[in-house]
């Protein structure tokens, strides 16, 4: 969940560097694990991936949503029944390891359960171990009433703060990793390991004074311990972890961090919130690294990244993740900047969300053309 404000500024720094040269072409081999051409197996047994981040409606964050107390697997078998409608085939879902630490093998079960749920509907799922957007401070137990017109009010860092920013305490995050890709390391409902989301966001508009100095280094290096922790597992299913800054062409650039995911991901993945063209100009520069591409993360109707370019990334055989589905707890409806300014009505554009939590949609044409396309898809993937 990138903010424009951050990817702004990092670019105009870099450009007063003189830091990104006009073209850049990555090395022909990478480091990443798997192979290229294991890499491309693994697209073509799996098809193009289509479908949303998923958090059901009935929950506000990642503990809500996983929790004992608030679990809801019937609101989340309605809500997967409406993505396989809308012709979707994957989801990504967000994981935490204070759940492991306090649940253990029941928090596991629950993911089993969902697992299940997404595979009687046709859908895989994308499970992301670590998150570095919002909250820093997460806590376990009642997560309260989200702000009125704020998006993502409740939603939480994993791990918090005080972990991050103690090395020594890393190894605390070993246990919970090897527990959730152990248990599934060989489960075929489990398309991808998404190891950290967005690391070293500095949440400009939700927590900029809450956030760590030194952040980039720090998920940095917690990144690479966690690639090496999976890697020792062995999963059958490709790492990644998303490149969200620098995409349209510095992004080797931009940090060591981004180095770290593009040499070890075996298939690459990243978030755009950007229009067609600077959507294009992304998928063409990743395209050189010859591996599959996933976009983990796109479709914000007010920055100009439409429903419309689903199109574009089938076109390119890029795997399609949009934020959101049924507009709830999370409130993703509303913008980034609504925690600066909320708004004042409901009757501007949805940001982000697909349909109401009756399960109409906020747009017909867009249900359609995404029914359209997986549909052209699949078809064209038989012949």
């Amino acid at each position: 969940m990138p903010h424009p404000i951050v990817s702004f500024a990092t670019t105009l720094a870099g450009m007063a560097r003189g830091a990104y040269p006009r073209r850049w072409t990555p090395p022909v081999k990478s480091i990443a694990r798997w192979s290229i051409e294991r890499s491309l197996r693994w697209r073509k047994d799996t098809g193009w991936l289509n479908g949303c981040n998923f958090v059901p409606s009935s929950a506000g964050n990642q503990l809500e949503m996983w929790q004992a107390e608030t679990w809801d697997p019937e609101t989340i078998e309605r809500e997967i029944g409406w993505a396989a409608d809308l012709g979707m085939n994957s989801l990504r879902v967000f994981l935490h390891d204070l759940l492991w630490k306090a649940e253990g093998a029941a928090f596991l079960d629950r993911v089993d359960e969902f697992l299940g749920i997404a595979e009687r509907h046709g859908l895989s799922t994308m499970l992301v171990l670590f998150d570095g957007v919002w909250n820093p401070e997460p806590v376990l137990g009642p997560q309260g009433e989200p702000t009125p017109g704020r998006h993502n009010a409740l939603w939480v860092q994993g791990p918090g703060r005080a972990i991050l920013s103690d090395p020594g305490r890393w190894p605390e995050l070993r246990p919970y990793v090897d527990a959730v890709v152990g248990r599934f390391k060989s489960d075929a409902r489990v398309v991808v390991w998404d190891l950290f989301n967005e690391p070293d966001q500095s949440n400009p508009f939700s927590y900029p004074r809450q956030e760590l100095s030194g952040k980039t280094r720090l998920a940095d290096g917690l990144l690479n311990e966690v690639f090496d922790w999976c890697q020792a597992i062995d999963p059958e299913q490709p790492l990644t972890a998303g490149i969200y800054l620098g995409v349209n062409g510095a992004a080797e650039r931009v940090s060591p961090l981004n180095r770290t995911m593009l040499k070890r991901s075996d298939v690459i993945s990243f978030h755009s919130y950007a229009p067609r063209s600077k959507l294009l100009g992304t998928v063409a520069y990743l395209e050189r690294y010859e591996r599959p591409l996933l976009c983990t993360e796109w479709m914000a109707r007010t920055l100009g990244s439409s429903v419309s370019l689903i199109r574009d990334l089938a076109d390119h055989d890029v795997g399609a993740w949009c934020w959101g589905l049924v507009d709830g707890r999370s409130q993703t409806r509303y913008s980034w900047t609504s925690w600066l300014r909320r708004p004042t009505d409901d009757s501007g554009p949805w940001f982000h969300d697909l349909l109401h939590a009756d399960g109409r949609a906020y747009d017909e044409a867009e249900v359609a053309l995404i029914r359209n396309v997986a549909t052209s898809k699949k078809r064209a993937l038989r012949i």
